[in-house]
């Protein structure tokens, strides 16, 4: 009677390990805290939002229309890409295929005016190399797992929700919003593997835009330095709204730097110089830069730095004296200063 009650226990053992191994996780109840959608592309219907990172500044590389190196794992002639970048991952319904979430998101985007540079649709493990040309260089997609905040469990381990290789589909190119061609790539995929019958979707988006300058103050020494070898400095680290001439507050270290230089050469006097970039009329550029000029002028002459208004004189040049190009944002960030010339 052991015996027999040994193998009965050893037949619930094997049905219940056989009952596990094929165990699928449940989709997550809730999208992750404080992750949100990107306005430009909507979730397929039913998914939850589980990996989400969003950086104001950051380099990254996405594929062109060259695709994958034949057999690589690398993009063929990748873009580089610097900007806001918003990388986001979505587990769909469970029991919803890869393809059907793919298909999805392929129609809403080319309906939007999606503009595709490059497209591996071929299934099963077709687009292999894609993936791995998308993952390696970065650990992007493995990456978002681990910031999901939800691993499934299963028969013989824990499944984390990052896309493989298994009936993966990618699509990258560019759509435009508001004059400005943000770069789109989107990977589906099943998590881990079949098994887990879930479909997860990896996208990223890339609003390309100059990096903010003048984070770091110009300080006393460099100032005079550069006043004494080329009769001028641009300054970055004064700050304004677009538009105005109030100075901020975090203008505040460039100032002290400027204030220190000037009461060490106490002889000098400066033109302060107003620049902007070439967007709006020319005349109300040269109001501007008169008036940001201005305030810096009053600034240092005020408490605590009480600089002889003397020696300080404001000009505004408006946006004739670029110092890059004004056809891009980085270009015109560069022509947006103020500077100090020698008199």
């Amino acid at each position: 009677m052991l015996r027999i009650a040994a193998q009965a226990l050893t037949a619930i053992t094997i049905t219940l390990l056989v009952q596990a191994g094929h165990a699928a996780p449940e989709p997550p109840p809730t999208d992750l805290k404080t992750a949100q959608d990107h306005p430009v592309l909507k979730r397929f219907a039913g998914s939850m939002l589980v990996g989400y990172r969003q950086q104001e500044w950051a380099a990254t590389t996405l594929p062109s229309a060259a695709g994958v190196k034949e057999g690589g794992n690398s993009f063929v002639q990748p873009l580089a890409l610097e900007g806001k970048v918003t990388r986001l991952l979505y587990t769909a319904p469970k029991g919803k295929t890869p393809l059907e979430v793919f298909r999805n998101h392929q129609q809403a985007l080319a309906a939007a005016g999606f503009k595709t540079a490059y497209v591996c649709d071929a299934g099963e493990r077709g687009c292999t190399q894609a993936y791995f040309a998308l993952d390696v260089a970065s650990g992007r997609l493995d990456g978002m797992t681990r910031s999901s905040q939800y691993i499934a469990s299963g028969g013989g381990g824990s499944y984390g929700l990052a896309p493989t290789f298994e009936e993966g589909r990618l699509l990258a190119g560019t759509l435009n919003r508001s004059g400005q061609a943000l770069h789109l790539v989107l990977y589906t995929a099943y998590a881990a593997h079949k098994d887990t019958d879930t479909a997860v979707t990896y996208v990223e988006i890339v609003e390309p835009k100059a990096m903010q300058t003048g984070q770091v103050a110009v300080d006393a020494k460099a100032i005079g330095q550069g006043l004494q070898a080329e009769g001028k400095v641009a300054l970055y680290g004064l700050f304004f709204d677009t538009g105005k001439a109030d100075i901020k507050p975090e203008s505040k270290a460039q100032l002290d730097e400027m204030a220190k230089m000037l009461q060490a050469q106490a002889a000098a006097r400066v033109f302060v110089v107003g620049h902007t970039d070439n967007v709006g009329a020319f005349d109300t550029n040269q109001a501007l830069s008169l008036a940001r000029a201005q305030a810096v002028v009053a600034a240092l002459g005020a408490a605590p730095y009480k600089i002889d208004a003397k020696r300080l004189t404001a000009k505004g040049a408006a946006n004739i004296a670029p110092v890059a190009s004004n056809a891009g944002e980085e270009g015109r960030a560069k022509n947006r200063r103020v500077e100090l010339v020698l008199q």
